[in-house]
């Protein structure tokens, strides 16, 4: 039954979701028209609207005043130029000896940075602030990468809508939307791969529902008025690198903007160093040319690289033997119509061997083809499938052959030359769906069988392979379980038996290791497959019966007899093809979209490519990789595994922005081939054209670009001779090699995972290629996407937000926090934007109580720290440990969670103890409290103030030089100084922790149980005073000891293990005593967590004199719990004289244990 809402509810319901919304003035007009004419209601409101404006209003007072911190902070590093790095001088060479220089993937300038890049960006940015703390000269340098095609794709398609729509759109409306018409196969003949030239082609807005690309302009920020002026790609290259340096900044990034840089020929000094890193690669024979398979996109008439992808990045080529099954046409037509076989109703092969369709092929020959990535199974074909629903193609081949296959399968192999027509032509002859095709004869080559059929399959792709599959059943569980299926209802199924059963139970081709002769059926029935509905588990059959066959398996039949199918495979292969049997087929591993939104195919084209893969050059790629810090397996596992199946890279294009190959200058060099070493131009760009982006103006050396040539690059590079004369002077040439050298090799490079599979490792390669091993890379530190409030980013979602936006919503550093805050492995993190909420209220109030503290220091107590002292200054050092560590380990989460949360909590502790802020006070209770020792505060504000800084920077300088009036910035400060934690004191410190615990647990414990008893009867007076005794035990009794010795002589010092451990027990004489067992598990539990020193019974304090110290404060932590007084009674003194004691306490204190 639905609840009807009264006019009350209605009002609440009305206001709450106004205040949900979070508008004021939606919650004054959220007025039900019942009460609109109450004055008495609309007061209400009003009282109600003010209050929310005024909490609205000091929320965002506390952020602006975090603002303006951020912005004079920022300013003061801008003047002081606290973040320009330079390599010392040769006659000052003893300082900054110790140098840092990490670097983070230019992000590409088609847009404002986001917050992902915010977040692999903090890796860096976090690294290269606490490396300063540790007294390093830092560099952190920031480029922008405008190589590749998606801003000339871009660009184009504004320039298309502006003819579209008119120069400011205006003639553009919403019911506006167009079909890009469909080109005919044949348009796409005329282009030869091998002379790559563009294709312009009119865009227009989808019928997807996609934006069209001035509204992407406008939710960029873009004004609508100068959207025009991107029809102009060069005009994205001073639009939006200017406001990644503004976002950057403003968030407060620690960058050397003088070594900034755009890429592309348009900056001539970055441009020739390009060029001089190819002409080296070139020398060595890594980058060659020749007929390669690469993914290519017709429309745009060149190879489509991951960069130039709108979908489909990291997909690579798939190479398939493309298996040809003859289709017995002759065998067809001898047989009188009357007496053919039939498929629901129609003659089997009818529409196939119609006299349209004989005439167009003129003779040819009919093919069914299909691809497997199994060549040496097609001893065992028994059939071929195909998809009943699927749409085929019969298409001419050559003179002499047709071939029935999907289009898609068309589309790729005319581009690869497989058919004899021009690249990209393409002639059908007629159209087929699947249940066409069932039941025709066919010749599949090397099968035993003179002829087998086509059968229907659930589950054939149209989007892999050809849409034809070839069936090897006694290897393949997908065959085996579809045949039986077949058998066991061809009715059902709309087939002949005689199709099937002849072909049952399947001949053995492969001995297949553990899954013998008949591997197919062995792992049907291993992994509970019933039908060909059970995908999961057929999955996992193919897997490992694949995997078993081929790196087990010994092939039993034909020429190959005998031999492993590692080494028969490839002869088989070859035998197909050379007999004319099959031929090699490739396409894109999965859907692959250019940014012209063209599906790409796999085309054989010359070209460039860099050659990876190659041994020798692979071999040194991994020996680099071997000494690299990666900060986790997972990330070295990703790197050896791409390592693994990298080969050749097509490192040129016709089309897009970017450097021209210096020796082929009609093809730019492809984005992510020019992106690979330009750390190291980093270390001379700002004596080039420190203070320009595009190089335009001559930087400090006084070089002009033209003097760039490659034997000067050699030279600051690599150190080698300059063989010719050069016209700039000796003293600038030494003083840019002592940049390189100085500041090389590479400390670490930080990026997102997905950049693993080819931008970080073409870096490892170029860098082995090209720089001796002292100057390779050191470490590479990668990391997951990131959520934001655990969803995915996306803009059609609203889910979203940019840098800029962060900026102004939370600032800098409440920004950064809840970036650190994020996450650290990598796994994908997950940014809270209430983290950010929650930190500008933390900073907010930290500054608010550092400034009232400090303004009252000199009234704070000085002189010998008592024990809360103590303890404080020994968390602080355990903090400042364990942050150094989280820090060292790039954990930043964690630095956050022990240099603040934690440091915050400490301190917390601290006040609360020694002041009595936020204690029960009972009556008669002293309320005489220690009070804030001075050092300790300054201590604790400096400390706090330092182990934030890599993460809160502006906070930071504020406190070090605003309120402890340090001289220089807190980014010239060092780590702070932390003696090795006392752990006696901090282990004394926490057992006093644990019994306050284990007190208010038990109290719950009983007022639960009195509760579920129902307990009422009981008169207790609640404002009743109480005293707590603790009874206390030095001495572990004798079955305790005896425990002990037991668990020490079970563990196995050598293998951290437990052994033998009943015997033991049994020994021992403990196995039948529950105390004493209970106690061992205990104390093998703790060796488990803590090793040996679990053994060591013996506390590192004085328990007593502890305990006697802290009374007071035992009883002033109980005073929710009513108690006042709290009496102390040691076990040993109770024994030796008990008349003292009162009866009940001397059995409890019997009863205690250490």
């Amino acid at each position: 039954m639905s609840k009807r809402l009264n006019s009350s509810d209605t009002e609440k319901t009305l206001f709450n979701l106004a205040l949900w919304r979070g508008s004021p003035v939606a919650c004054l007009f959220a007025v039900p028209a019942t009460r609109a004419s109450s004055p008495q209601w609309l007061k209400t409101r009003l009282l109600s609207f003010l209050l929310f404006c005024s909490n609205l209003s000091f929320q965002f007072f506390k952020r602006d005043v975090l603002f303006e911190i951020e912005k004079k902070a920022q300013l003061t590093w801008a003047a002081e130029k606290v973040f320009e790095a330079n390599a010392p001088s040769s006659a000052d060479q003893s300082k900054f000896t110790d140098k840092w220089m990490g670097t983070f993937p230019y992000p590409y300038m088609n847009g404002r940075l986001h917050a992902g890049h915010a977040f692999s960006l903090s890796k860096l940015e976090f690294a290269a602030g606490y490396q300063r703390l540790l007294g390093k000269n830092v560099l952190m340098p920031f480029g922008f990468h405008c190589t590749g095609m998606p801003i000339k794709a871009s660009a184009d398609k504004v320039a298309d809508e502006v003819k579209l729509y008119g120069k400011y759109f205006s003639d553009y409306k919403e019911s506006d939307v167009v079909s890009e018409p469909k080109e005919k196969p044949a348009t796409e003949a005329k282009v030869d791969p091998t002379k790559i030239v563009k294709k312009a082609g009119k865009v227009v807005a989808k019928a997807s529902g996609h934006k069209l690309q001035f509204q992407i302009m406008q939710s960029m920020g873009v004004p609508l008025e100068e959207i025009h002026k991107f029809a102009d790609p060069i005009h994205w290259l001073y639009y939006f690198p200017p406001l990644a340096m503004q976002d950057c900044t403003e968030l407060g990034l620690r960058v050397d903007w003088r070594r900034s840089f755009i890429t592309t020929d348009i900056n001539p000094y970055y441009d020739s160093f390009i060029r001089w890193q190819f002409n080296k690669l070139h020398q060595m024979e890594k980058v060659k040319f020749g007929e390669r398979y690469t993914i290519y996109s017709p429309k745009d008439g060149q190879p489509c690289m991951d960069h130039d992808r709108s979908e489909g990045e990291g997909v690579g080529v798939q190479e398939y033997t493309a298996v040809k099954l003859l289709v017995k046409i002759d065998e067809l037509k001898s047989i009188a119509p009357a007496e053919r076989d039939t498929v629901k109703g129609v003659s089997v092969g009818q529409k196939l061997i119609s006299y349209e369709i004989s005439k167009a092929l003129k003779g040819r020959s009919v093919f069914l083809v299909a691809a497997t990535l199994r060549p040496e199974t097609m001893y065992g074909q028994t059939n071929c499938f195909v998809g009943v629903d699927i749409k085929y193609g019969l298409y001419i081949a050559n003179d002499d052959e047709a071939y029935i296959i999907t289009e898609r399968a068309a589309r790729n192999m005319t581009w690869q030359g497989i058919f004899a027509r021009d690249r990209g032509d393409i002639k059908k002859i007629a159209d087929f769906v699947g249940w066409d095709l069932v039941g025709l004869p066919l010749k599949a080559p090397f099968a035993v069988y003179d002829t087998v059929y086509t059968l229907p399959m659930d589950g054939v792709l149209d989007t892999k392979g050809t849409g034809v599959v070839t069936s090897v059943p006694s290897d393949s569980p997908d065959d085996f379980i579809t045949l039986q299926d077949l058998a066991k209802k061809p009715a059902y199924y709309n087939i002949l038996s005689k199709w099937v059963d002849p072909f049952l139970p399947p001949k053995p081709i492969i001995r297949a290791g553990q899954w013998g002769d008949i591997a197919a059926a062995a792992a049907v029935e291993h992994f509970k497959i019933k039908s060909q509905k059970d995908k999961k588990q057929l999955t996992e059959a193919k897997e490992a019966v694949y995997k078993e066959g081929f790196y087990n398996g010994v092939i039993l039949v034909g020429e190959c007899a005998g031999r492993p199918v590692q080494e028969a495979k490839p002869i088989i292969r070859k035998k197909l093809i050379e007999l004319g049997h099959a031929f090699a087929y490739c396409e894109p591993e999965g859907l692959v979209i250019s940014r012209s939104n063209d599906e790409c195919v796999v085309t054989l084209a010359e070209q460039w490519y860099m050659n990876y893969g190659e041994e020798n050059w692979k071999a040194e790629a991994k020996k680099c990789l071997a000494k690299m810090e990666l900060h986790g397996d997972e990330t070295r596992h990703a790197f050896e595994n791409t390592l693994d199946w990298l080969s050749q890279w097509a490192c040129s294009r016709s089309f897009g922005l970017g450097s021209r190959l210096p020796w082929d200058k009609d093809v730019l060099i492809e984005s992510l081939s020019d992106s690979t070493i330009y750390m190291a131009y980093y270390t001379v760009a700002h004596l080039l054209h420190g203070g320009t982006l595009d190089g335009s103006k001559i930087g400090p050396a006084g070089i002009k670009a033209e003097q760039m040539t490659d034997e000067v690059w050699s030279y600051i590079m690599l150190g080698e001779p300059l063989r010719s004369k050069t016209t700039i002077p000796k003293e600038t040439l030494e003083k840019m090699r002592r940049e390189f050298e100085y500041f090389y090799p590479l400390d670490v490079r930080v990026s997102g995972k997905d950049l693993i599979n080819n931008h970080l490792t073409f870096f490892l390669y170029n860098h082995v290629a090209i720089f001796p091993e002292e100057k390779w890379p050191k470490g590479i530190r990668a990391n997951g996407h990131l959520l934001l409030n655990n969803m995915k980013m996306s803009k059609s979602t609203g889910n979203f937000l940019t840098v800029r936006d962060a900026l102004e919503k939370y600032g800098a550093d409440a920004t950064r926090f809840a970036i650190a805050d994020a996450g650290d492995a990598i796994e994908d993190a997950n940014m809270v934007e209430k983290t950010a909420n929650d930190a500008i209220l933390r900073l907010f109030t930290e500054k608010e109580w550092y400034e009232e503290i400090l303004s009252n220091v000199s009234n704070l107590r000085n002189g010998e720290y008592k024990w809360h002292d103590r303890v404080f200054n020994e968390e602080m050092n355990r903090v400042i440990q364990e942050t150094k560590s989280a820090y060292e380990e790039t954990l930043y989460r964690k630095a956050l969670a022990t240099g603040f949360y934690d440091l915050q909590n400490v301190r917390n502790e601290y006040r609360k103890n020694v002041t009595g802020q936020g204690l029960v006070v009972l009556p008669g209770q002293t309320t005489e409290f220690d009070g804030l020792h001075r050092d300790l505060v300054l201590r604790f504000i400096e400390v706090q103030a330092l182990l934030i800084t890599p993460i809160c920077p502006h906070f930071a300088e504020f406190v070090w030089r605003d309120l402890l009036k340090k001289k220089e910035s807190v980014q010239f400060a060092l780590w702070p100084k932390a003696e090795k934690a006392d752990t006696s004191v901090l282990e004394a410190a926490k057992y006093l922790r644990d019994i306050l615990y284990k007190i208010r647990t038990a109290e719950d414990l009983a007022a639960k149980k009195k509760n579920k008893r129902g307990i009422t009867s009981e008169k207790v007076d609640p404002n009743a005073l109480r005293t707590l005794k603790l009874f206390v035990a030095l001495k572990y009794p004798e079955w305790q000891h005896q425990a002990i010795e037991a668990v020490k002589e079970a563990y196995n010092k050598e293998k951290k293990v437990f052994e033998n451990e009943k015997a033991v027990f049994s020994k021992h004489g403990l196995l039948k005593n529950g105390p004493a067992m209970k106690f061992a598990a205990s104390i093998k539990s703790s060796v488990e967590k803590n090793g040996e020193s679990a053994f060591i019974l013996a506390l590192s304090f004085d328990e007593v004199s502890v305990l006697k110290q802290n009374l007071i404060w035992i009883q002033q932590e109980l005073g929710l719990l009513r108690v006042n007084k709290v009496e102390l009674l040691i076990q040993d003194d109770v024994r030796s004289n008990p008349s003292k004691y009162e009866e009940e306490d001397v059995k409890r204190a019997e009863l205690a244990v250490p």
